[in-house]
């Protein structure tokens, strides 16, 4: 189980290795995704807080990276934040997310990308349930679900 000083080890350190790697150009990420997921994914944007019903929706399922298909958190570990985005207490593995230290905006964060494509997540909070801790604020449109049975 990753705790808060795992991440932060991850994020001054280094990140554990993906399984695989996925690269693509900007222009071939356009063709497959929404405007919006691209503002958000590949350019680091944030979708509007309540804009997805994602955040109130606990029905069994995986969530993978909408750009490359990692799974990387699992309904089980879903739970209500309060904060407008779809929230997280723990990866579907060790190694799906990386963390690195983000100072925008005047604050000091850590975001969460995507292991395997490098795709823009959310953010890493110190401020979840037991027994992690950890909130993993995910914008929806980074995400998107997987039945089980598929996966």
């Amino acid at each position: 189980m990753i705790k808060w000083l795992d991440v932060l080890n991850y994020a001054r350190n280094g990140n554990p290795e993906p399984d695989r790697r996925v690269e693509k150009s900007d222009e071939e990420w356009k063709k497959e995704l929404t405007n919006e997921q691209f503002a958000v994914t590949r350019l680091k944007g944030t979708e509007r807080p309540y804009s997805s019903d994602v955040c109130s929706k606990f029905e069994p399922g995986i969530y993978a990276c909408v750009c490359c298909d990692t799974l990387l958190f699992d309904a089980n570990t879903k739970f209500e934040s309060g904060s407008g985005w779809p929230s997280f207490n723990q990866p579907i593995k060790e190694n799906a997310i990386a963390y690195h230290k983000d100072d925008s905006h005047g604050m000091i964060r850590v975001e969460v990308t995507c292991n395997v494509c490098d795709s823009h997540v959310g953010h890493i909070f110190p401020d979840g349930p037991e027994p992690s801790g950890l909130r993993y604020c995910a914008n929806a449109v980074s995400l998107k679900k997987v039945e089980e049975e598929n996966v």
